[in-house]
């Protein structure tokens, strides 16, 4: 299984990583592909992230979710941020997960700069269901002042909960309830598109029951920085203007935007290729006598990997020996470690049996 690969120039590179969800370009990389885009394919320039290569990438991705529209932010928590403003007008409280990024990562910008109360459910867990959703909203309109819900918030897969998805069936309860009650419903999809090969679930599905949805273009597009929020028109028509507040209106996008279009080409086809080639090189792992593989049934990209022995802690420097990163370990003892590995499209530079090899000869001194 597997091929070797190249770089964005063509240059064959056949090292792989397994620290995050994309391809970790260098600096150098990402400026011969710009340089290298922008001969080709004669990239538009936008004007205050308005126009050009970046409205292109917006109708690319609206279409691809199917909404009708989308916008480009420079950052994913502005995106949740101003999402969660534009749905709370039934109430000024958000359901969401505990463990999700809007409520971990973001330095209380809700609270502080939109005066809204996020209302965390389902600690340690990826998914709440209906009956919790359902008891909060409740709650939240019959005590002594009512302070409605205005919109649920799901994040999926949610990156805390070693990257597993929403549970689908609760999320389509969860979402006919919030259309019921007129409770607004943003999807935190950084990583949706990843997603697909691990649940067989088009984004677009996704999509489809929630007003808003967020996508990453930096997490495994590869671009420096971005984000792209899609939804129906009369909600984003206006939007630049609020992104502009927030100080998020980049007098220039294009390099973000014309890197993310790049990689967006055929992307779902290679992450299939990729999850299955991690498949192949976890399945030979767990026949290694001292290893263990630890995956839910509802993981994506993110797989636990436990080593035993004195000398785990130091499988990272052995195996870059060998072409291969990881992280360093999540926890190390005297009887093993364990480590975090992030499926990514480096792992289709070499067949996978080079890989397996790789950590058998890494693994040897175990």
């Amino acid at each position: 299984m597997g091929a070797r690969g190249k770089d964005p120039q063509g240059v064959e590179d056949h090292s792989i990583h397994f620290r995050s969800d994309g391809l970790a370009l260098s600096p150098a990389d990402s400026a011969r592909l710009l340089a290298r885009l922008a001969e080709n394919d004669r990239i538009a320039a936008d004007e205050f992230s308005r126009g050009g290569v970046v409205t292109q990438l917006e109708e690319r991705i609206a279409a691809m979710l199917g909404k009708e529209a989308a916008v480009f932010l420079p950052s994913g928590t502005l995106a949740n941020h101003l999402a969660l403003r534009l749905l709370t007008r039934r109430g000024r409280r958000v359901l969401v997960q505990r463990e999700s990024h809007i409520y971990n990562d973001a330095g209380d910008c809700v609270q502080e700069l939109s005066g809204l109360t996020l209302i965390p459910l389902a600690p340690e867990r990826a998914t709440f269901d209906l009956a919790e959703a359902a008891a909060e909203v409740a709650r939240a309109e019959e005590g002594r002042v009512a302070t409605p819900v205005g919109a649920i918030s799901i994040e999926s897969p949610v990156r805390r909960v070693v990257g597993e998805v929403f549970d689908f069936t609760e999320m389509q309860r969860i979402a006919a309830f919030a259309r019921e009650q007129g409770i607004g419903l943003h999807l935190d999809g950084a990583r949706l598109f990843l997603a697909h090969p691990y649940t067989g679930i088009a984004p677009q599905t996704y999509a489809a029951l929630f007003d808003t949805v967020y996508v990453s273009l930096y997490k495994y597009l590869n671009a420096g920085s971005g984000a792209v929020l899609a939804g129906p028109c009369h909600l984003l028509e206006n939007l630049h203007h609020q992104r502009r507040l927030f100080g998020g209106g980049l007098r220039q996008a294009w390099p973000y935007a014309a890197v993310a279009l790049h990689y967006l080409d055929g992307f779902g086809e290679r992450f299939g290729r990729a999850a299955k080639a991690a498949d192949y090189l976890f399945g030979a792992l767990q026949k290694h006598g001292s290893c263990e593989i630890v995956r839910s049934a509802t993981a994506t990209n993110v797989t636990r990997l436990r080593i035993r022995g004195r000398d785990a802690a130091g499988l990272p420097e052995r195996l870059l020996e060998h072409g291969v990163a990881i992280r360093s370990p999540l926890r190390a003892s005297a009887e093993g470690a364990e480590f975090e590995l992030f499926t990514n499209e480096t792992i289709l530079r070499r067949p996978a049996t080079e890989t397996i090899e790789a950590f058998v000869k890494a693994l040897g001194s175990e």
